[in-house]
């Protein structure tokens, strides 16, 4: 049963990956950015909580009706000025460094205001809650939210990029775009867009990670990392590729830590350097190709 509980952890904890992984599957899918600063992007999004929620008087675990939406505004004004100046340049290295500056001014801008001591989000007893089916599974409410919310996001983002007239555009965007402006389509509106879906998403986990556990300037490296090789191991701009490559590296990581707990960071590792070196496309590659 303890091992049965590992792999039921490390979905939990693969769904917090894949919320926080699908923003930037989704920049690098229509822009063909790989956003260096994605991970403090979530960092802020804590802060913005712990500053602004309270002058709401709504309970921190509604703080996303607060924070999303403001972070979807600054998606579109930091993609029509920062990154849409970086794009024009051609050069795919200047885009990777600006958002590697960005990174690094944002950590340290976090530690002048913040300090480095951690902080959490205050959601009452809601994070101690849990289902216990038996005695050794236990399953965290807000984990399972997380998941849940994982999974509604990216189906309907996924819903949106196939039904919609506004996602057909965005799909129009990345897959040619010169062609979607023979037609009128404005790119750079239409980067903008994603941007701010993909910040929005990013501010939905950053909240997460901050009621989960604690949150520092320099948390937002490691939530890179591990979404990162969530993107890779489900297959780079596939959205539900995101969820099952977050799911898998969850469990990898808890099967580890059952094996050792020195070995839970690694074990994610070694799963994420076997899917580079026998499918280095992703899981699910081929059959978004196709």
């Amino acid at each position: 049963m303890t091992w049965l509980n590992a792999v039921i952890q490390g979905i939990l904890l693969g769904g917090f990956y894949a919320l926080f992984a699908c923003g930037l599957s989704l920049l690098f899918g229509v822009m063909g950015i790989i956003n260096l600063a994605h991970g403090d992007f979530a960092v802020i999004a804590g802060y913005v909580a712990v500053v602004l929620v309270p002058q709401t008087h709504l309970p921190m675990v509604f703080g996303f009706l607060v924070v999303v939406p403001v972070f979807a505004l600054g998606g579109y004004v930091l993609q029509r000025t920062l990154f849409q100046s970086a794009l024009s340049r051609g050069d795919p290295l200047t885009i990777l460094l600006v958002t590697f500056g960005l990174s690094i001014i944002t950590e340290n801008a976090l530690l002048q205001a913040f300090t480095s001591n951690g902080q959490s989000l205050d959601i009452g007893n809601l994070i101690s809650d849990s289902v216990n089916p038996s005695n050794v599974i236990s399953i965290s409410d807000i984990s399972l939210a997380v998941l849940i919310i994982a999974v509604v996001v990216l189906g309907g983002l996924q819903l949106m990029l196939s039904r919609t007239g506004i996602g057909r555009t965005i799909r129009a965007v990345a897959d040619d775009r010169e062609a979607a402006e023979l037609v009128g389509i404005n790119h750079r509106h239409v980067f903008g867009i994603a941007a701010a879906i993909a910040l929005a998403t990013v501010a939905m986990a950053g909240l997460a990670s901050g009621m989960i556990t604690e949150f520092a300037p320099a948390t937002g490296t490691n939530n890179l990392l591990f979404a990162f090789e969530a993107v890779v191991i489900g297959g780079i701009g596939s959205l539900w590729g995101t969820l099952v490559g977050g799911i898998v590296l969850g469990v990898a990581q808890q099967i580890g830590a059952q094996i050792n707990p020195a070995y839970q960071i690694l074990a994610g590792h070694v799963v994420f350097l076997a899917v580079l070196a026998f499918r280095s496309r992703g899981l699910f590659a081929m059959r978004e190709a196709a």
